[in-house]
């Protein structure tokens, strides 16, 4: 998928949203648990009632793995489902791989060859031959590490150089000489709130994929005056305000009307900027 199309997707939806899959056995609805994949079944009756309000799948590979085989076989199957069924929708392996060259070309192969998927996250801390091997591959893309929603990120990426750059400038600024905005995006915190502003800076024209909307507390009219290009350039993540909306046999539909009211305002904020 290309820019371009990503963007046609969210004109026609007057939408933004990525809906994140971190299904966790733990909290998807009791009734599913004695089917043969509650995973996928959950996951599939998601994708249905919010695959017209979103534009993107963000599956969390630690929610599969964690559950050995039988989680990998419900993510194969929730690829392919999406595939066949929604095949407008960019799909996105939140993997956060990254590692010397011979093994990032594994990963890649993994993700892009098997999978299927539109693009995987991937850390930049061990520099440009461990994120290259993702480039390689025509079509798909790179979402690359920047500055995340977590408390954590104050503890290395403000992190400042000699030159006053702070540690996530200069990932925004060097990864730029690896790919283009065909084929990179980065990965900005919501929670981060004017510091998208910065983040312009550096990458005007990207496209930026932000999670920590709704539980992490991040907020998404902050996000859009600060963040938003003339092309839109976001895609704003939400799992668990979504997936979690309720726990009982209506969990699809509350599921949607979450999704409705994330896609409403994120189609004023469209409007705003005269993008739709």
């Amino acid at each position: 998928m290309t820019s371009q199309e990503l963007s046609a997707n969210i004109q026609r939806k007057k939408s933004f949203l990525c809906v994140g899959l971190d299904t966790d056995p733990k909290k998807i609805p009791s009734h599913l648990l004695t089917n043969e994949d509650p995973i996928f079944d959950f996951n599939k009756a998601i994708i249905d009632a919010t695959a017209d309000l979103c534009v993107a799948y963000k599956p969390n590979l630690a929610f599969y793995e964690s559950l050995g085989i039988k989680g990998w076989l419900a993510l194969d199957k929730t690829v392919k489902y999406i595939r066949q069924n929604y095949p407008d929708q960019f799909l996105i392996a939140d993997a956060k791989r990254g590692d010397i060259g011979n093994t990032s070309e594994m990963y890649a192969r993994a993700f892009f060859s098997q999978f299927n998927f539109d693009s995987v996250t991937v850390a930049p801390y061990m520099g440009e031959d461990s994120v290259k091997p993702f480039l390689t591959y025509p079509g798909k893309w790179v979402i690359l590490l920047a500055l995340t929603s977590n408390r954590g990120s104050q503890d290395f990426q403000f992190a400042t150089d000699e030159t006053g750059l702070r540690l996530f400038e200069n990932v925004l600024a060097k990864a730029q000489q690896w790919g283009t905005t065909e084929n990179l995006m980065f990965v900005v915190g919501a929670t981060q709130g004017n510091m998208f502003a910065d983040v312009r800076k550096f990458v005007p024209n990207h496209f930026l994929l932000v999670p920590g909307v709704g539980a992490q507390g991040g907020d998404l009219y902050e996000v859009c005056k600060y963040g938003m290009n003339s092309q839109c350039g976001l895609l704003v993540n939400s799992s668990r305000q979504i997936l979690y909306a309720e726990s009982d046999i209506s969990f699809a539909k509350c599921a949607r009307n979450e999704a409705i009211k994330v896609q409403k305002d994120m189609e004023i904020l469209l409007r705003r900027k005269e993008l739709i």
